[in-house]
């Protein structure tokens, strides 16, 4: 399967914007705009950082490719420069632009296929941005050092521009990075006015895993009250996610040796007000709520008590083990 060219759709208007394949390397000419699908950007676009970005880039945006033609990458696309070039999980993976950051925009479960359709000498350039623990398939595949970044904004419709995930409790907003494209991750976001926080390895991983319990908590608990959402979670069912959350704090801080920052309940709590609106399933269980039972039946095979044993009966609940 090859990386096929996707069209995208301009949020700017009502037209479909398309361009030849060989666009890519051509001049920037109205001639060469014909029907294709590879989207590739042929406008600059300015730089325009809100008072929500704490650290501004001092980074010029580089051309991109972005893996991933859906709402997450076309916003991707919207805050880049001339040369970008957008393509579907499918597509054949683009010659131009021969260097820099090529961010992933896909599900967790086409992650293999893009891995295997990238070129061995493009993949350390891969940017991994997906919800959810990629820790250990990342050193299955020799990409353990390659930039991650984990995402606190939203994007409604496809075309529409990012809301940050900005909080009472943190309005400096909450999306980091780490990892060699960090820089450029940062400089991408604050173009499209969205905060972002370049971290290191150990800091990145406290604040990974912090998303984790949130979005494991919020949906399992979610999931035991059908139809219930993010906000019906934090208020009507607020103890029991409370209690979920801080047991899920302690047992990942015992068991992995993670120091979080102070005030994380507080922290995920805030959160889901911003995205209230949010429905709550349990999904993608191999790369969310599969972590901490995992680590429950490692614990329990050492004849140790469950260090999750409300996340494990709650899960019981749903049958979803």
């Amino acid at each position: 399967m090859a990386f096929t060219p996707s069209v995208l759709h301009q949020s700017s208007s009502s037209t479909t914007t398309t361009t030849t394949r060989a666009a890519i390397c051509a001049s920037s000419s109205s001639s060469s705009k014909k029907s294709s699908n590879l989207a590739v950007r042929r406008t600059s676009r300015g730089r325009k950082v809100t008072a929500t970005v704490m650290a501004s880039s001092s980074n010029k945006v580089e051309p991109a490719i972005i893996i991933g033609g859906g709402r997450v990458g076309q916003a991707l696309f919207d805050m880049g420069v001339e040369g970008d070039v957008i393509v579907k999980r499918d597509d054949e993976f683009p010659s131009s632009p021969s260097s820099g950051p090529i961010f992933v925009c896909t599900r967790n479960d086409v992650l293999e296929t893009v891995i295997e359709k990238t070129p061995a000498n493009r993949r350390e350039d891969l940017i991994f941005m997906q919800n959810g623990y990629l820790d250990s398939f990342l050193q299955s595949k020799g990409l353990e050092k390659n930039t991650q970044a984990l995402i606190y904004f939203a994007v409604a419709k496809f075309g529409e521009k990012p809301t940050d995930g900005v909080t009472s409790v943190n309005p400096e907003g909450l999306t980091a990075v780490t990892g060699k494209w960090s820089d450029q991750v940062a400089a991408r976001f604050h173009n499209g006015d969205l905060s972002c926080h370049v971290k290191d390895a150990a800091k990145y991983r406290a604040s990974m895993l912090e998303k984790l319990i949130w979005i494991s908590a919020f949906m399992l608990v979610g999931a035991q009250h059908p139809g219930a959402t993010v906000g019906d979670v934090a208020t009507t069912h607020k103890s029991e996610v409370e209690g979920l959350i801080k047991e899920l704090v302690q047992g990942v801080a015992d068991i992995n040796d993670v120091t979080f920052e102070a005030g994380t309940l507080e922290r995920l709590l805030a959160y889901a007000d911003s995205v209230a609106h949010f429905p709550t399933a349990v999904k993608e269980f191999e790369w969310r709520n599969g972590f901490f039972y995992n680590l429950s039946t490692q614990t329990m095979q050492q004849s140790k008590d469950d260090p999750f044993p409300k996340h494990t009966a709650m899960l019981k609940a749903i049958n979803a083990i």
